[in-house]
């Protein structure tokens, strides 16, 4: 029976390494032979100890044995645990981003979007095997924040079938598939990725109309002034933007997702305002914003003042100026989280700047029928300043006067406005529940600018209340940010301090340790 098992125990050994074999240099397909063969070569090793069960236990009985079993336990254990953890760091991701903009890790827009996935989105990425290393982290990004989420590469190259299936043209590529419809996009940056992802979830395009003519900010402008920047980010969350000249319309277009009046420095036509007002009346979205009255805007648009006082919001003829020492200049209105309660600025973490603004405050009672909340708000040690004239002359230091109107702070500077949301029931009639209208006034376009849209959150800001007028709420997040450039600056004399302690001062340092570490131990 030993000699059995025994030729048991060999040919079990003998199957485990042809199984190692075939699984390195075999054919394809012999894969599952191999793990059969694995299995079956460890059943057989495990049967020879049985022919060898007296002397095993014969050897227990020593001291050494014991021992040496006390340590193949510990052993043992350590494997175990060693086992687990690397079980569980295989389904439980946890990463430490220490970038200043954490561009390792997914933004909120990115975590929100694809939480919100409710079918399968697979993400295939077309370019030649050899590069596939440099797009891995990213992608595995999107692979950990859903399951929902699966990426798959291919060798363009090598599988053009497949590429010309999806008219790839050009390495990388990236073709996203979602519910039968499809994106691509050329780059594996996550604003890009993510931009393509809610372009093939959404389906529908949306657009942003910017009204020209009374000089408003230019979406298309590369100047500090224009609004080019924020432009092609709204183009990135599915949002086309064309301008709108009202004065050669009838009507606001049908297909007009919101209207955007940037900082005009003329007032409106009668005509105009009633385009706007039918536009409202019919469930649409607008967005307001109004500079102060200062220089070259010397003249409020009353007009459109009046049209959002109708809509329960008042556009004070001031200048907000900020003394708690959050900005250099008091013209200078910084916000800071936490901010009051509305869905624009829900979980909101980050600070805007206002180069120049007036106050924007709710009408008390509000009209009927009409709810307006503000969502930015200056700090407490603000006040509105009604004294324009004396404020735009260098001699004079402006001071919280009451008498004259000036209003304390804290003091509001954006209001979001909104009907009730007709009922979610497919029975209703439409006729009798107009769609929700919503309005979003501020006190400032300059914020949204080319030269101060970078600030801290005046992107996030401006896209998120854009967001919540085409009712898009899911998009309302922190974007992705741009890698930072951190340079350090020495002077020459600074470099050379460098270079003689990392080239002569610790060699040294370490020499001389070697020669007293010798010394001592002459001495001893």
């Amino acid at each position: 029976m030993q000699r059995i098992l025994n030729i048991i125990g060999w040919i079990g050994t003998a199957l485990v390494i042809v199984a190692v074999g075939l699984r390195i240099f075999g054919p394809p397909g012999w894969d599952r032979y191999a793990m059969y063969m694995a299995w079956a070569g460890l059943v057989c090793v495990l049967l020879y100890p049985l022919g060898q069960w007296r002397e095993i236990a014969a050897q227990f009985n020593r001291r050494q044995a014991r021992y040496a079993s006390v340590a193949l336990t510990s052993v043992i254990v350590v494997l175990g645990i060693l086992i687990a953890v690397n079980y569980l760091s295989n389904r439980r991701h946890k990463r430490w981003d220490l970038t200043a903009n954490s561009v390792h890790t997914l933004s909120e827009q990115s975590q929100k979007v694809l939480s919100g996935l409710d079918s399968p989105l697979k993400i295939t990425l077309f370019d030649q095997s050899l590069r596939f290393e440099n797009y891995r982290d990213r992608l595995a990004q999107y692979e950990n924040a859903s399951r929902r989420v699966s990426v798959e590469y291919v060798d363009g190259d090598l599988e053009p079938v497949k590429a010309k299936q999806f008219e790839v043209q050009a390495f990388p590529t990236l073709v996203l598939q979602y519910k039968g419809k499809t994106e691509k996009v050329q780059s594996v940056e996550e604003r890009e990725i993510t931009s393509a992802v809610i372009r093939v979830i959404s389906g529908k395009q949306r657009k942003a109309y910017f009204v020209q003519g009374h000089g408003e900010r230019d979406p298309n402008g590369d100047a500090g002034t224009g609004y080019k920047g924020v432009a092609q980010l709204l183009k990135g969350d599915n949002v086309t933007v064309e301008t709108l000249a009202l004065s050669q319309k009838k009507d606001v277009p049908d297909d007009a997702t919101v209207v955007v009046v940037a900082g005009p420095t003329a007032d409106y036509l009668d005509e105009e305002i009633d385009q706007l007002r039918r536009y409202l009346d019919n469930g649409g979205k607008l967005m307001l914003m109004f500079d102060p009255a200062l220089g070259e805007r010397a003249q409020s648009p009353a007009k459109l003042t009046a049209l959002a006082h109708d809509w329960g919001v008042n556009v004070g003829n001031d200048v907000v100026l900020d003394v708690s020492g959050r900005s250099p200049r008091a013209e200078i209105v910084v916000a800071q989280p936490p901010y009051p309660s509305q869905a624009i600025t829900d979980g909101f973490r980050l600070a805007t700047m206002f180069p120049v603004a007036r106050s924007v405050t709710t009408v008390t009672p509000p009209p009927q029928g009409k709810t307006a909340q503000p969502f930015v708000e200056s700090s407490g040690q603000a006040w509105a300043e009604t004294d324009l004239a004396g404020l735009q002359k260098s001699d004079t230091q402006p001071e919280l006067n009451a008498d004259k109107g000036d209003k304390a702070g804290p003091l509001s500077i954006a209001v979001a406005v909104s009907t009730p949301a007709p009922p979610d029931d497919p029975k209703a009639d439409a006729s009798k529940t107009p769609p929700q209208t919503r309005v979003v006034v501020m006190g400032d376009s300059d914020f949204a600018s080319n030269a101060f849209a970078g600030t801290v959150g005046n992107i996030d800001l401006f896209l998120n209340a854009v967001n919540w007028l085409t009712a898009q709420e899911n998009l309302i997040s922190i974007r992705p940010k741009e890698p930072g450039n951190s340079r350090l600056t020495i002077t020459p004399a600074e470099m050379n301090f460098v270079w003689w302690l990392s080239v002569a001062g610790v060699p040294a340092a370490i020499f001389a340790i070697g020669i007293f570490t010798w010394s001592r131990r002459r001495r001893s």
